[in-house]
């Protein structure tokens, strides 16, 4: 079993995975590879390509999975989610789910 690895996309927070990496998490975000403004899709593809579950504020990805597109795995979260809950939530996925578990997968940070 593997743990999960997590990919930002450009609306959620680059300090999010800088403090996941502090905390030996391997976390990406869309700015580090350069693809700020690829369609939604195309993060998708290249995050599950990649083994990497997508977090989001965006709901076309519950959309897209909802349709039936395999991913490996989607966190959502609302924009009015601070820092600190998306980092204890990430973590705790880290900890509970493998990445296996992760796949076709979709995690809703709470209120």
């Amino acid at each position: 079993m593997t743990v999960p690895r997590f990919y930002l996309d450009e609306n959620v927070q680059v300090v999010i995975a800088e403090q996941l990496r502090k905390r030996g998490i391997d976390a990406i975000t869309v700015r580090d590879l350069g693809r700020l403004g690829d369609e939604d899709i195309t993060h998708l593809s290249r995050a599950t390509e990649m083994g990497y579950v997508l977090c989001t504020h965006d709901t076309d990805y519950i959309d897209i999975a909802s349709a039936g597109t395999p991913h490996a795995g989607i966190v959502f979260g609302q924009h009015n989610h601070s820092i600190g809950d998306w980092v204890n939530f990430l973590e705790l996925i880290y900890t509970v789910y493998s990445a296996e578990e992760m796949c076709n997968r979709v995690e809703y940070l709470k209120a």
